[in-house]
């Protein structure tokens, strides 16, 4: 058991939630950060490190893992105080406060709460296929964190979505050989992939479609994968010689205990006054992918938009005697910076 109060504690250490210690900062308002996984980032330090993104102000391409590490820099002068590998189990209204509980037995005293959660839990859509357990970890993997450990493999890309074709465009260049496993001839990813991943299959590289095919069965031992066997709907077979499987399937997304905190629900996601993004709750603020209201857009530079416009309304709550004299961050400067 450990006890703390702070001003404002943050629920989820991805980028929005990165960005909103920063914001509030700048503020003079104090944060611990809660997460259930054991590194900062969220879905990008664990799902997708080396995939490029596209759409940050300013950086015409960054991969997920660096921006990760710029936001922990620009939020590292405020001192957050860091709570990982735990999953905040209880939120719970102490007069004007509130009392954050974690499954580490963590008790945080906040008067204000920001929820950053992204997605809620999640996981991946693991293909009904006999024996995966066995292979999962060792040649079946729903994520890639490191593009080097594919260097020379015989790999199988099973999906038709934007991860999918990513990675097939990725990895393409390193692997000896990809067969993108989908269930039909048309693919769900933006056009420019999907016309690029048709110039790799047609220029005799890499890349093989093997559509329209789904994944039936895996051949090898202690782990190891030999092939993946996959068959059409009329039952016609396909032997793929493979050393690795990655299915992409999507993710699993569900709110876990954020659906038990008393919190108007919007179709899976925390409604908010799109004014500040408070929710039902006084207090408490969502943020992020997880935030829902009308012409909502889930998009990073949304939610790094929306912790801005929680800081702001919360700085009122946690210095009720004080006007906001609000400077821009070229006049007040940051802490450790000249």
């Amino acid at each position: 058991m450990s006890d703390h109060t702070t001003d404002i504690a943050i629920v989820g250490a991805g980028p929005v939630g990165l960005f909103a210690i920063f914001e509030c900062g700048m503020l003079k308002m104090r944060c611990h950060v809660i997460d259930a996984l054991e590194a900062l980032g969220g879905q990008c330090a664990a799902l997708y490190p080396e995939k490029p993104i596209y759409d940050i102000p300013g950086f015409p391409e960054i991969r997920a893992d660096r921006i990760v590490e710029h936001l922990a820099e620009q939020a590292a002068p405020f001192d957050p105080v860091y709570h990982l590998g735990q999953q905040v189990s209880a939120l719970t209204p102490k007069g004007e406060r509130w009392l954050v509980e974690t499954s580490a037995g963590t008790r945080i005293d906040a008067r204000a709460v920001i929820v950053a959660a992204g997605g809620g839990a999640f996981g991946a859509n693991r293909p009904p296929l006999p024996r995966l357990a066995e292979f999962e970890g060792h040649s079946v993997f729903y994520l890639v964190k490191r593009r080097e450990d594919f260097r020379g493999k015989r790999i199988v890309i099973a999906g038709g979505g934007d991860s999918a074709l990513d990675w097939v465009l990725s990895l393409a260049e390193l692997a000896e050989k990809i067969y993108v496993v989908h269930r039909r001839p048309k693919f769900r990813g933006t056009p420019d992939s999907v016309a690029r991943l048709h110039a790799l299959a047609e220029n005799d590289g890499p890349v093989e479609l093997v559509v329209p095919y789904q994944l039936s069965g895996l051949e090898g031992e202690g782990g190891r994968l030999e092939a993946v066997t996959v068959k059409t709907l009329e039952g016609e077979t396909r032997r793929l010689d493979a050393e690795i499987l990655l299915p992409f399937f999507g993710l699993s997304m569900n709110l876990g205990p954020i659906a038990d905190w008393g919190l108007a629900l919007d179709h899976g996601q925390v409604a908010v006054d799109p004014t500040n993004c408070q929710t039902s709750a006084p207090g408490v603020f969502a943020v992020g992918d997880i935030a829902s209201y009308p012409g909502k857009l889930k998009l990073i530079l949304c939610g790094f938009s929306e912790a801005a416009m929680a800081a702001h309304a919360i700085y009122g709550l946690v210095h009720p005697d004080q006007a906001l004299h609000w400077e821009y961050s070229t006049t007040k400067g940051v802490p450790g910076h000249k």
